[in-house]
């Protein structure tokens, strides 16, 4: 496979359960709808893991885009796997900072320290398999190790709507509401609409709660002034590390969990398509350490792949 090369296939392809290998895209109309799916579909996660360390979400979601980069330019464009912030460094960087939980991290200088030096161990990490090949790794984790620590992290994350679950009823039927759109696209559509289920479902979903609300008067109604009135453009504010023995030694073993759960996404990538994807292994680990590096180095924070 040429770096940065794909074959294009129809969305037809994607009848009767077909899918789309590494080395292949679907024509850019149906790619682009696809990519929009996907920033709605980490948006939260990005978004969320900054705010309970006390970090800039908005700097974080420019760093996942240019780390997100970084890792497609490294990898070639051959590994599928966007990154987004690692809910792996929560519990760490609260014990690194002091973190209280409320408004920004006063010591986050602490928290990206360690994190770059994390990304740095990483990339070692990577270095050492472009270098070796990949069996020492795959012997260190297993699949009923990566699978675990990736089925462990999704089901720690399952709590969050329930906590974030509406407060009156009508946004509690609402949601229910929003479940059962994109589960009726799910199961009513085929091919390329059935991929969009995701899109398509929030887009029926929001279209009925504008007309419940703004038309009919039920609950709190639709209203864009904020975003309207907020600046479309400007400049993040950056963050300075700080190196401290003490923080980095807690936050580098989060690389044990980086590892595991890019190196089951491999894996998983590898068993949906067919395509062996191992020779990126190397790449893929050093693309998301230097990006967790640099994210660090701006004041955002550890990235992950994330394979949805």
């Amino acid at each position: 496979m040429g770096l940065f090369t794909w074959s294009e296939k129809p969305s037809s392809a994607l009848q009767g359960g077909g899918v789309i290998g590494p080395d292949e895209r679907l024509p850019w109309a149906q790619t682009g709808l696809m990519g929009v799916q996907h920033v709605i579909a980490m948006f939260g996660s990005t978004v969320l893991a900054p705010i309970l360390m006390g970090f800039d979400p908005n700097l974080a979601v420019l760093m996942s885009g240019i780390g997100t980069l970084i890792f497609f330019l490294i990898t070639g464009g051959k590994v599928p796997s966007y990154l987004g912030s690692s809910f792996a460094f929560i519990g760490v960087v609260i014990a690194a900072t002091g973190y209280g939980g409320q408004g920004a991290n006063a010591n986050i200088g602490l928290a990206l320290g360690g994190i770059i030096a994390c990304g740095a161990v990483y990339t070692l990490v990577g270095l050492l398999v472009q270098a070796i090949g990949t069996g020492w790794i795959e012997k260190l984790m297993p699949p009923v190790v990566t699978g675990s620590v990736v089925a462990i992290i999704g089901l720690n994350l399952a709590t969050v709507p329930i906590k974030n679950m509406a407060a009156n009823n009508f946004e509690a039927w609402m949601q229910a509401m929003t479940f059962t759109c994109v589960a009726l696209v799910a199961v009513f559509t085929r091919g390329m609409l059935q991929r969009l289920l995701i899109l398509l479902g929030l887009i029926v979903a929001s279209l009925l709660y504008a007309a419940f609300t703004n038309g009919l008067g039920w609950g709190k109604p639709v209203d864009m002034s904020g975003v309207i009135a907020a600046p479309w453009l400007g400049l993040p504010s950056l963050h300075t590390p700080v190196f401290s023995a003490n923080a980095m030694l807690l936050i580098v073993p989060v690389v044990i969990i980086l590892v595991a759960e890019n190196l089951g996404h491999i894996k998983a990538v590898t068993a949906m398509t067919g395509r062996n994807i191992d020779q990126y292994m190397g790449r893929a680990f050093i693309g998301d350490g230097i990006a967790t590096m640099v994210s660090g180095a701006a004041g955002g924070t550890g990235v992950t792949t994330y394979a949805e």
